[in-house]
């Protein structure tokens, strides 16, 4: 598995923008048969702060993913949302072991 966490933190004005346009991506990214999984989350104290938790097969389900319309859509439309660039940090699973993320 090749798992991504992406960090946003977006303009105050765009916080309910950015959800409605995160969750559009989420929901057709979890149709990919590459991603285990899609999670959307928000920071409780700093409702700005988000982390985009993506679960991938492969190393490659990640560069395919980058190539869907419905992410390219999401790219372009939160760009002018972020009050600074997105961050990611890759990891690799421990647990559960491969078959635990269908």
């Amino acid at each position: 598995m090749f798992i991504v966490h992406v960090f946003v933190r977006a303009f105050e004005d765009h916080i309910e923008n950015f959800k409605t346009a995160t969750m559009e991506n989420a929901q057709n990214s979890v149709k990919e048969p590459g991603i285990a999984r899609f999670d959307v989350i928000q920071e409780l104290e700093d409702p700005a702060k988000f982390i985009l938790v993506e679960v991938y097969r492969t190393k490659e389900d990640a560069a395919k993913h980058k190539e869907t319309d419905h992410y390219k859509k999401w790219r372009d439309t939160v760009a002018p949302m972020m009050a600074e660039p997105r961050s990611s940090i890759k990891y690799a699973n421990i647990f559960p072991d491969e078959n635990g993320w269908s």
